[in-house]
């Protein structure tokens, strides 16, 4: 494309192609001049374009003048350099080399074609994991040998396939689990319209995510894409225990009259067979996700041992912890409560003296 004729409608792109009698002969390349470190002489018209990879550059050529064009073709004759700036005619200077002296032209085989991604040309090289490693391991080691080869800085790699589908999970991961907690958080600031007591049902969530992990760790899986789907879920699934807790120590505190340490402890006591219960329906649900085997059973594993290893270290724990969280942000409640109060005082005294 040499220039783009613009008109009230449309646009024209003016492509400079090769006469037909320059497509049989690779000879022709002999003819081909580029200019030297003297610069080109007057009347002589240049065009540029590149060998590929393989050399697949025939010189097809139309002499317009004293101008000759070049275009690309798979006539499979083999180019080992780049020619820019093509010239040829009887305006021939000192300062115009001859593409034979510094190139040799033989027949050869080559590609029919280059592959792209985007706008550069690339090549795929696909690998299958051994038993036994990972896809981060496999993209670390990966990473570790494009270093040590010294390419050039115009040399770039990149994944794709399911090595970028698993980079972008690990990427996005952290931003999910936020947005996650914040969501809950909110919800549930709403429903007590506490700030205070949404962190205490949040404060089982580590537990579960680290009963998880410890699992997939002792079982030997990796920390997948649906492993990382079912710590999701568990972010949902064990905060019910402090709810149940919170709720009637809420209740106790309010109808009742008890203190915050007494409320807690009564509410721990009535709502412990509900927890249970609810706690061995959702393990049932998901052991069989973790026995399973077959077609399919290397994405339904991780899956349920997630959500087993996460329920059962935070059933254990949030028994006992949840009221201990609860005590602790209910005192800082009650200071801070104080503490303002005692600033309201204060403040119509000093305005009074």
């Amino acid at each position: 494309q040499v220039a783009t004729i613009y008109n009230a409608l449309n646009q024209y792109y003016v492509i400079m192609e090769a006469a037909p009698q320059f497509l049989q002969d690779p000879g022709s390349l002999g003819i081909v001049y580029l200019p030297g470190s003297g610069g080109n002489s007057s009347g002589a018209g240049t065009t540029t374009t590149s060998s590929t990879f393989g050399g697949i550059v025939a010189g097809t050529a139309s002499v317009s003048g004293n101008t000759l064009t070049s275009s690309t073709t798979n006539s499979g004759v083999g180019v080992n350099a780049s020619t820019t700036a093509l010239a040829v005619g009887p305006a021939r200077s000192s300062s115009q080399v001859p593409l034979s002296a510094f190139a040799k032209f033989a027949p050869t085989n080559t590609a029919l074609a280059v592959n792209h991604q985007g706008q550069f040309a690339a090549s795929t090289i696909s690998y299958n994991l051994p038993p036994g490693v990972s896809m981060s391991q496999a993209s670390q080691a990966i990473d570790r040998a494009f270093v040590k080869l010294g390419v050039p800085a115009n040399v770039r790699g990149g994944y794709q396939g399911t090595a970028k589908l698993f980079q972008d999970s690990l990427s996005t991961l952290p931003m999910l689990i936020i947005a996650a907690l914040v969501t809950m958080y909110l919800v549930l600031g709403i429903l007590y319209e506490s700030t205070v007591h949404p962190i205490t049902i949040l404060s089982t969530i580590p537990s579960a995510g680290v009963g998880a992990l410890l699992a997939l760790l002792a079982l030997r899986f990796d920390f997948t894409l649906i492993a990382a789907i079912g710590l999701l879920l568990l972010i949902g699934i064990v905060k019910k225990n402090a709810i149940m807790m919170i709720d009637v120590a809420l209740v106790l505190e309010r109808d009742e009259g008890l203190e915050s340490r007494a409320a807690i402890l009564q509410a721990a006591v009535q709502r412990f067979r509900p927890i249970m219960m609810t706690t061995v329906a959702a393990l049932a649900g998901a052991v069989p996700l973790a026995i399973s085997t077959g077609d399919g059973a290397e994405l339904r594993q991780p899956l349920g041992i997630a959500i087993v290893g996460g329920l059962l270290l935070s059933q254990v724990l949030t028994l006992y912890t949840t009221p201990v969280v609860y005590l602790f942000l209910d005192r800082l409640r009650l200071r801070a409560l104080r503490w303002r109060r005692a600033r309201l005082h204060a403040q119509p005294a000093l305005e009074n003296g």
